[in-house]
């Protein structure tokens, strides 16, 4: 089993010292999901949710809240994004909206944790935005691809 790099000898957790790792170019892709009624999906699908565009504002959500995700998470870097891009997309088979964020930077260290932020906020906010016709909404296999 791999060493757990966030805790010192004595078991105190720490920030990793990435000092001494080279500048390289860095990319992370996340994904998950959030299932919701057909009948919510099509309010999704037809822009007339009560609250506005639930994918635009998810998108722009999902993106501020990579960008936050050194001050979310108490022990990450934080880091220089280059770059964001979200898709959410609608699957009617499944009655459900695909997340994926694919997110880079030049650094030290990898950007995993932005991207999986990044799908897991945009997820809360499509959430968020449906709750009022849809509380049985499932958020789920938020994970890095």
């Amino acid at each position: 089993m791999a060493e757990l790099t966030h805790f010192d000898q004595t078991g105190a957790a720490h920030m990793v010292d990435v000092s001494g790792k080279a500048v390289t170019h860095r990319i992370a892709k996340a994904e998950g999901h959030i299932r919701m009624s057909p009948q919510t999906l099509e309010i999704v699908q037809q822009g007339s949710a009560k609250k506005g565009d639930v994918l635009g504002v998810a998108r722009l959500a999902g993106i501020m809240g990579c960008k936050r995700t050194a001050d979310l998470i108490p022990l990450c870097h934080p880091l220089p994004i280059t770059k964001i891009a979200l898709d959410l997309e609608v699957d009617q088979a499944q009655s459900r909206v695909v997340i994926t964020a694919t997110v880079k930077t030049t650094g030290q260290t990898g950007i995993e944790m932005e991207a999986l932020t990044a799908v897991s906020v945009a997820a809360l906010t499509v959430y968020d935005m449906l709750k009022a016709v849809d509380r049985a909404m499932v958020i789920s296999d938020i994970g890095s691809r």
